[in-house]
């Protein structure tokens, strides 16, 4: 009984040993390095292209000329011609004021003029005989162009005491009425002239390049119904607001329609970018700290280099490439996760479209 017992010891301790040495073995062998993953892109190609971008812009028509009058002289109104609506020809009288006293002022100047044309051709007289220095000349002569300036003043002033329509135009506000007294420099009056109607619109500076003077654009006004009316840029402001990013240009109706008026809300639709432009998608675009980017790929490394670029006009997914990539250039589309410059990739075909 203990030899049997003697024989399971021992082969207990050979199986434990066996069993510990096997651990041992594994333990201390390394595991295989895992293959390195590769990145996988999509590649689109930078190809010129044509982007028509359409721009519906809300503004409100005004008249390109409109004039406020105002007075010169202050006085009591005598007389207001006209209301609005009235449509007047340039020189036409609108208002006049009370002018006696300016005239009774201009009757004693004249007297004074005359007066002093005598005593200045006495006083030559006078020299030529040696009765008076060449002092006494000046001085009436002096005399005798003081007495010109006051009559040229007083008929200017006496002019200003009727003011008159600058152009043929209809007259858009009213603001005196006869019998007012008014101080000098006072609104009176305001004339349009309705036939030339502007409207003044801000568009993205992205598209400020690509707008011109003379180009054509389309004008809806909401008062005359769903019709498009022609109209042209008639001015490009060139500063551009720094809080919004936009620029203003201003459309004129050619020719305006009927019933159109100052004051309506109307849009302007604009259409640019005729010219042909180098396109990529706008996924492709990236951006940080320094500036724009892309990833364009490098087909005998099987790398992706970062590209500094300038980006331009953008309409639904795809933007225009001004400086910094050449025609036909590779660029990553998806797959930026982890990317990093010079990096090895491989590029994919992109995933079709599920149908629906």
């Amino acid at each position: 009984m203990a030899l049997i017992r003697r024989g399971f010891l021992a082969t207990w301790a050979a199986l434990a040993l066996a069993t510990f040495l096997g651990c041992g073995a594994e333990s201390n062998s390394k595991p295989a390095a895992p293959a390195p993953r590769v990145h996988l892109v999509e590649l689109a190609s930078a190809e010129p292209g044509r982007l028509s971008y359409t721009a519906d812009r809300a503004g409100s028509l005004r008249a390109l000329r409109e004039v406020r009058i105002v007075n010169q002289e202050e006085g009591r109104l005598t007389e207001v011609r006209v209301r609005e609506g009235d449509r007047v020809q340039a020189r036409d009288v609108l208002v006049r004021y009370d002018d006696r006293i300016l005239r009774a002022e201009l009757d004693k100047a004249s007297a004074t003029l005359g007066q002093a044309e005598l005593d200045h051709q006495r006083a030559r007289q006078l020299k030529e005989k040696g009765f008076v220095s060449e002092d006494a000349v000046s001085r009436a002569a002096t005399a005798l162009e003081i007495a010109r300036a006051q009559v040229r003043l007083l008929q200017v002033r006496v002019q200003h005491m009727t003011l008159t329509a600058p152009f043929d135009g209809v007259v858009a506000r009213r603001l005196v009425e006869p019998g007012n007294v008014t101080p000098q420099h006072t609104h009176l009056l305001s004339i349009i002239d309705p036939s030339q109607l502007v409207t003044d619109v801000n568009v993205s500076e992205l598209v400020m390049p690509y707008v011109s003077v003379g180009d054509r654009a389309q004008v809806r006004i909401d008062a005359l119904g769903e019709a498009l009316h022609p109209g042209k840029i008639l001015r490009v402001h060139p500063a551009i607001d720094p809080a919004t990013r936009t620029g203003r240009i201003e459309v004129a109706l050619t020719p305006v329609p009927k019933g159109a008026r100052a004051g309506q809300f109307c849009r302007v639709v604009l259409s640019t970018g005729a010219s042909e432009q180098l396109v990529v998608p706008l996924a492709a675009l990236q951006r940080d700290l320094q500036g724009e980017f892309v990833y364009v790929y490098q087909d005998a490394e099987g790398t992706v280099r970062r590209t500094a670029v300038a980006s331009g006009l953008r309409l639904a997914d795809r933007v225009e490439i001004r400086d910094g990539l050449a025609r036909g250039a590779q660029v990553v589309v998806k797959g930026f996760l982890g990317l990093s410059a010079n990096q090895r990739v491989k590029p994919v075909e992109p995933r079709a479209e599920r149908s629906g």
